[in-house]
């Protein structure tokens, strides 16, 4: 006889799988139904080192025509560049600039390599989410105290965690900037504009076109993509991450001073920024901090409509015919070796690390300190000459065409070696910065910073090289050095004979030493110059 009563294992877990199978098409349908709203986009919820965040995807097609770059945030309206999506930066727009210059000669590759590799991949990328009322003060989202009552990321949670929900990107209530990803977004608004007009421009990298092409017809003949699979790449989809331009609580230069933070340690930890566009950036290095504000309102530096500008805000060097004085990066540096023997503390614990940001009373009293150091240093004759003077005369050379004084206080490295001097000599040997520019004054009108280029001069062989006539920055150290000693700051013997081996060692070409008279002498002739 056989056995026709079911197993009750078997018939449970049976029930339990339809019951499954059902929740998961009630969700599905939900699901569908949501989707279908075009202003909205299902996300995940995440946080990570206090900062909320929604991760989800979009088409490219969306993602191209939704997504702005971060130079077109309305903050940066005064300095944005429409031809370029740049921001002209100069002294007026370095307090408020987001992201580094885009560069236009990569659009083209990028879209190469979106349309012919069929593995193609962008990693996700990050945006922030505006709202109109972020740049009105008076708008009603802004409380008394200047703190904003809400986000300008709107989250509708799905799940009672709320980890799972939906966000609202309809285009009334967000405008969408890229944050980091700027370079993918050049890409992908590219591939769109190659696939809708069959042809796209090669552009240099400040966006100037080069006169050639890219065609749809050259993606099909030398990769050997086909139409179809073209037509199917708008459709595609790229992980995209939300995070707010103002947080609820934050007043408006809190929420700027994160925007900032989160771009630079996005790119410190990929690719890595050039050192002028991290001190344009960077709102945790305190000696950024204290360069970019020096820059803008010391006398000796700052902008104004009567003068050619004195900073680079971009290049690290200055070039032979530019005007300017110095260069943002070479500022920082120059902060850094300055307040850094100030303030030790400033500097990351390891090579690599994010520095953190110092105390408001702290970068007051920094800014205050190297705002006297500029103070001073217009005090030297040689920068009083700027009064009726450009700079490339005092920079050249006295061979180059047109001839010039070689004043090492017109190259950075100069200004980076006497900036670390003095802050050895400030704030750890106590001297008082009127007793050192009594001194240099001094120096300077008897001709100590100018003529590196003639043996006479301490500086020809250090920052000077006679070989390649050239300025050498490897001599920068022994430069310290020698600035340390005149200003009566090594007392050791022990030390003074290192250094006078040094500068022998410096002033030695091809196995010949040069005296300080511009005759061959033994090494161990060469003499360290007088104390100040």
């Amino acid at each position: 006889m056989t056995q026709s009563a079911s197993n009750p294992k078997t018939d449970h877990k049976s029930e339990y799988l339809s019951e499954e199978n059902s929740d998961q098409q009630v969700l599905a349908s939900l699901l569908d139904k949501l989707l279908e709203k075009k202003d909205r986009i299902l996300v995940q919820k995440t946080e990570m080192g206090g900062i909320e965040a929604y991760i989800g995807s979009t088409t490219l097609e969306w993602f191209a025509s939704r997504v702005r770059f971060a130079s077109a945030l309305p903050l940066l309206q005064q300095k944005y560049n429409p031809e370029t999506d740049n921001v002209e930066i100069d002294a007026e727009s370095i307090d408020e600039i987001q992201q580094r210059p885009l560069d236009w000669s990569r659009q083209l590759p990028l879209v190469q390599y979106l349309a012919a590799r069929r593995n193609h991949k962008f990693p996700p990328v990050l945006v922030v989410i505006n709202q109109p009322w972020v740049d009105n003060l008076k708008a009603t989202e802004w409380d008394g105290e200047g703190q904003s009552t809400k986000s300008t990321t709107d989250f509708t949670p799905l799940d009672k965690d709320g980890k799972f929900g939906m966000l609202d990107v309809s285009e009334e209530n967000a405008t969408i900037y890229a944050l980091d990803g700027q370079h993918r977004l050049m890409g992908v608004q590219g591939l769109l504009e190659l696939l809708k007009t069959g042809k796209l421009q090669r552009y240099k990298k400040d966006k100037s076109p080069d006169n050639t092409f890219i065609t749809v017809e050259d993606l099909i003949e030398h990769y050997r993509v086909e139409p179809a699979y073209l037509e199917s790449l708008p459709k595609e989809k790229i992980g995209i991450e939300f995070i707010c331009a103002v947080a609820a609580g934050e007043t408006r230069l809190q929420a700027r001073r994160r925007v900032r933070s989160m771009f630079v340690h996005v790119n410190l930890m990929a690719e890595p920024l050039t050192k002028g566009q991290i001190a344009q950036l960077n709102e945790d290095d305190g000696f950024s901090i204290v360069a970019r504000k020096i820059a803008t309102i010391n006398p000796l530096l700052e902008q104004r409509p009567d003068r050619q500008p004195r900073v680079n805000w971009n290049s690290a060097t200055v070039a032979a015919k530019s005007t300017v004085l110095t260069t943002l990066q070479a500022l920082k540096e120059m902060s850094e070796r300055y307040l850094g023997q100030k303030f030790p503390h400033w500097k990351p614990l390891e090579k690599g690390l994010i520095p953190m940001r110092p105390e408001h009373e702290e970068l007051e009293e920094g800014i205050q300190e190297f705002h006297k150091l500029f103070d001073y240093l217009a005090t030297l004759s040689s920068y009083k000459i700027l009064d009726y003077e450009d700079t490339p005369i005092l920079r050249r050379f006295s061979f180059e065409k047109e001839g010039g004084e070689g004043n090492i206080l017109f190259r950075p490295v100069g200004q980076v070696a006497l900036a670390q001097a003095l802050g050895t000599l400030v704030f750890r040997n106590s001297f008082s910065l009127e007793n050192i520019f009594k001194k240099l004054r001094k120096f300077d009108r008897e001709g100590g910073f100018r003529g590196m280029e003639y043996p006479k001069s301490i500086w020809y062989g250090v920052l000077y090289d006679p070989n390649k006539k050239r300025v050498q920055v490897a001599g920068r150290d022994l430069a310290t050095r020698l600035l340390i000693y005149i200003l009566g700051g090594i007392q050791e013997n022990v030390e003074r004979a290192k250094l006078r081996k040094d500068l022998a060692t410096a002033r030695t070409v091809e196995n010949k030493t040069i005296g300080f008279d511009g005759n061959f002498v033994e090494p161990q002739e060469v003499g360290l110059p007088p104390i100040l």
